[in-house]
């Protein structure tokens, strides 16, 4: 382990040598992080830039079968179901160690979701957990035997296995979060194919190999996260060799890359939702008329083929097409109309009250959004919206945004990738995810059909009928317009062609236990 770590630190300095000489060694893959981590537990965290060093680290009950959303053994080797759908039954792994040597038991999967859970858990006070509402149907943990853990659910929750495969599921160790409390998120111990070493802030993450892995030594010897929070210097350390991977290429650097042999860009679709959270609540958009305008007003069409370039398509509602099965294909997308766009605001008695706009450098999914904002802010000025932008760093937009807008803000950029049709409305549109009771509807919009709709949504068994059931939902959400909603993104990602093995997945999730860099 001190050889590696050594290696590691020694790998990290050449890769933050002059950009005209950085070149990366071999075994060692330089990832471009959009964004400082905010925090390496699991269970505290909600942004995409986190989950993709966190799933290299640890590993849940179950994952997502490569290429898929679907699950396959992970941590358990099996499991079973009840026939009212209530308990859920995990066979687990044997022999599987977390890194800091502790062992791997079912009372490290009891101590994880009972730590999110439980306010009266010894270390609850070690987060918060703003997204422990993944396993709020949970109603007990057991941990029958070292390798039998059994879960007892309140109602029958049809996502509850895909959610245990999300990073909010993975299995943290009881050892590290005793020994480190509040600080485990800076000393982190998982099972995954890769270990801790060195968090320097606003510098990089390294973890290195986990040489005992239960499902196979990773043919890369580390991993170094680099937060670059500028996309022309991550584009530049791209270009100049500082970096082999740089997930979320701005639109206008695809080409450059595709058109040298010396890289290689990988596309795929998957479910991503970028939207303007609306202030439903107070300021101009509690009125639903302005809300509706403000879909009507913003030329989205535009946005995704001039700004985007193609790499999304305009968006109808709140579900991702990705979703086939359970996306309402007949409902239009708001069409740019901006004469309706001010009738409406003409009906609604709108007097040009300022509204302010939060919009983000950059963020996980976030689909260049300076320039989206600019087009969006002079497309509300032309039908005589007062609009006035507000421009913050990542961590900060989402510590500004996530807590609600009332008071603050009348509207925000906000992007989600999502492992479920259900994840994205139950904790951001729902009346009971208003900030102040854990969920993330910051713009507190609260219809009760549409929060039964998805109640009953979650409980159904029935894919069919919880298809209906979320159809329904987005007409409903539709003609509320709580959001503008704006586009579905293809993500992407650019790799030197040294790299191999290296796979896009439609949960978003950058998975390294494959990736090799021989030269």
């Amino acid at each position: 382990m001190k050889r590696l770590l050594a290696a590691a630190v020694t790998v990290a300095s050449l890769a933050f040598a002059s950009p005209s000489l950085a070149q990366t060694p071999p075994n060692v893959l330089v990832v471009g992080q959009i964004a400082e981590p905010k925090s390496l537990d699991p269970s505290a965290v909600t942004a995409q830039n986190d989950f993709r060093i966190l799933l290299n680290m640890y590993d849940g009950l179950v994952r997502y079968k490569d290429g898929t959303l679907e699950v396959e053994p992970a941590l358990a080797e099996s499991w079973t179901i009840s026939d009212d759908g209530l308990t859920y039954t995990f066979k687990l792994r044997e022999g599987v160690s977390f890194h800091d040597g502790s062992p791997f038991n079912a009372e490290a999967v009891k101590f994880t979701f009972e730590r999110m859970l439980n306010e009266d858990h010894p270390y609850h006070d070690t987060g918060p957990f703003p997204l422990a509402f993944y396993f709020s149907s949970i109603d007990t943990v057991t941990a029958i035997d070292d390798t039998t853990v059994e879960f007892k659910l309140k109602e029958p929750y049809a996502p509850f296995l895909s959610n245990l495969a999300y990073a909010t599921g993975l299995i943290v160790s009881p050892k590290g979060v005793m020994d480190n409390g509040a600080d485990f998120g800076r000393n982190p111990s998982g099972t995954g194919a890769f270990k801790f070493a060195e968090w320097e802030a606003n510098s990089k993450v390294v973890v290195t190999r986990n040489e005992d892995y239960w499902d196979g030594a990773a043919p890369l010897q580390a991993v170094i996260y680099r937060p670059i929070t500028d996309t022309n210097t991550r584009i530049a350390e791209m270009l100049s060799g500082g970096i082999d991977v740089m997930p979320e290429v701005p639109p206008d650097s695809l080409q450059q890359f595709r058109s040298d042999a010396n890289y290689t860009v990988y596309e795929q679709v998957g479910p991503h939702v970028w939207f303007l959270i609306l202030n439903a609540k107070e300021g101009p958009f509690a009125n639903k008329a302005v809300r509706q305008a403000a879909n009507y007003a913003i030329n989205k069409t535009a946005l995704v083929d001039n700004i985007l370039q193609g790499t999304a398509a305009v968006a109808n509602g709140p579900t991702p097409p990705a979703f086939n099965w359970a996306y309402n294909e007949s409902l239009e997308p708001y069409p740019y109309d901006p004469e309706k766009a001010k009738a409406l605001l003409e009906e609604a008695g709108y007097d040009g009250e300022p509204v302010t706009f939060y919009v983000t450098e950059g963020g996980s999914g976030m689909l260049d959004p300076i320039a989206m904002g600019t087009a969006i802010q002079a497309d509300l000025e032309a039908v005589g919206m007062d609009v006035n932008i507000e421009t913050y760093e990542w961590n900060t937009f989402l510590g500004k945004v996530n807590p609600g807008l009332e008071g603050k803000a009348d509207m925000a950029e906000m992007a989600w990738m999502t492992n479920d049709p259900d994840t994205l409305p139950f904790l951001a549109l729902r009346s009971e995810a208003f900030p102040d009771k854990g969920g993330f509807n910051s713009g507190y919009y609260s219809n009760p059909e549409v929060d039964e709709l998805l109640n009953k949504a979650r409980q159904a068994t029935d894919q069919g009928e919880r298809a209906e059931l979320y159809k329904k939902m987005q007409e409903i959400v539709q003609e509320d317009a709580p959001w503008v909603f704006v586009a579905n993104w293809k993500q992407n990602a650019v790799t030197k062609a040294s790299v191999e093995n290296f796979k896009l997945q439609p949960s978003f999730f950058l998975m390294l236990q494959d990736v090799a860099k021989p030269q």
